[in-house]
């Protein structure tokens, strides 16, 4: 079972993906776009956890997307989880 962040990445390699190859674009022509690296651009498509908060923010931005938060469960059932209770 996948945890709530890597549940998240793999959304987000999905999207990107899509709208990168929508697009038309090479994983090398994303990266330039948004100022990054082909390989960082692989590891988002990959569903990789980054630390990069911006570098993300930039390829997303590059391909007309964008993140939006909303509260999906409250803090008390994730605490749980994590837990294991």
């Amino acid at each position: 079972m996948q945890n709530m962040a890597e549940a998240g990445m793999k959304a987000i390699a999905r999207a990107v993906r899509r709208r990168r190859k929508a697009l038309k674009f090479s994983q090398t022509d994303l990266a330039r776009l948004a100022g990054t690296s082909r390989l960082f651009v692989s590891k988002v498509e990959a569903g990789k956890p980054s630390p990069r908060l911006d570098l993300l923010v930039a390829v997303l931005s590059a391909l007309g997307l964008g993140l939006r938060l909303v509260e999906a469960r409250s803090p008390l059932e994730v605490a749980d989880d994590v837990s294991g209770e």
